[in-house]
């Protein structure tokens, strides 16, 4: 008989035991998914619209795929149609973005007003346009500014090695280059040649700078320019040139762009942002998003990122 109690006593309480567990497991299921549909429901959702400059691409996208990681809802598209083909769209209201290698222009603000786009400017690193060799051109390292102006202006009479230094190989000389709608044609140009634009026509040219890394590198007599990024990303493949500027042959590096050395082929690179697009919190989210990571991500692609303070001051320029 006491057996019989005692064990009518345990299974009472082994009973009650595996009900207080299925209990418990029942709460915690419910929690998790009452949290998963709050969490669902507060997510954030929607698209943003990103085109522009080659030279910036890097850096947007980079911060693209991180704010994609964290809101895999909102759906960035980031384009490459050159600073000027990006700035059309965007002076007409089709991106949120505009990356860009250069100012605005004042017919493209006239543009931008005539069509109500407000913007507002943000630097977000610093570019030293890179000029680059293939890697078996062992007689080149540096070029003189006056050098590249009489490679690169229009009605160019340089057409072999030998035509810019008489030591140098009888050898036809290919030039790679970006296209006419790039912000780094438009800035290579006025700082070498002197003028905005102007450039000899018969060179191979692309806004993709991928393109133009796989040409300078298949093409044993090549010679061209590009952001700096582009050549930190391909350093087995390309031969960096270095620029005189009247100072003596200096490379761009983390250090002579920051510091101004690398002239004058340093420059800022931007972002334009359509204020209105600010009013939405996807796109909200996502430049507060690049400001906090903008100098951390700048560096990886291999730009230099500005200082801490820089990326804080935009964040108030779109409050």
């Amino acid at each position: 008989m006491l057996l019989a109690r005692l064990f009518k006593a345990e299974f009472k309480m082994c009973i009650q035991s595996v009900l207080r567990l299925c209990l418990l497991t029942v709460c915690v299921v419910f929690l998790m998914v009452a949290c998963s549909d709050t969490s669902s429901s507060t997510q954030l959702t929607g698209d943003i619209e990103i085109d522009g400059s080659s030279t910036v691409f890097p850096i947007t996208e980079a911060v693209a795929e991180e704010f994609r990681k964290e809101n895999p809802k909102v759906r960035v598209n980031v384009g490459v149609s050159g600073t000027g083909g990006g700035f059309k769209r965007f002076v007409n209201g089709e991106t949120d973005i505009n990356d860009a290698s250069r100012p605005i222009r004042d017919k493209e603000i006239e543009e931008a007003t005539e069509n109500s786009i407000l913007y507002t400017e943000l630097e977000v690193a610093i570019d030293g346009l890179s000029v680059v060799a293939n890697l078996k051109s062992d007689f080149i390292s540096c070029l003189t500014l006056d050098e590249l102006k009489l490679i690169w202006e229009p009605e160019s009479q340089v057409d072999s090695w030998n035509d810019i230094r008489p030591e140098w190989p009888n050898s036809k000389i290919n030039l790679y280059g970006p296209g006419t709608d790039s912000g780094t044609f438009d800035y290579f140009t006025e700082e070498v040649v002197g003028e905005a634009g102007a450039s000899r026509a018969d060179y191979t040219a692309s806004e993709d700078d991928n393109v133009l890394v796989r040409g300078i590198n298949g093409d044993k007599n090549s010679l061209g320019y590009f952001g700096y990024a582009y050549y930190r990303e391909n350093t087995d493949k390309l031969k960096l040139i270095a620029v005189d500027s009247g100072d003596g042959c200096v490379e761009p590096t983390d250090q002579t762009i920051l510091d101004g050395t690398y002239k004058p082929l340093s420059r800022p690179l931007y972002i334009y942002v359509n204020n209105k697009s600010v009013e939405r919190t996807e796109f909200k989210a996502f430049i507060n998003f690049f400001m906090k990571y903008g100098s951390e991500l700048s560096s990886e692609v291999g730009y230099v990122p500005l200082p801490q303070e820089t990326y804080k001051n935009n964040l108030n320029l779109i409050k």
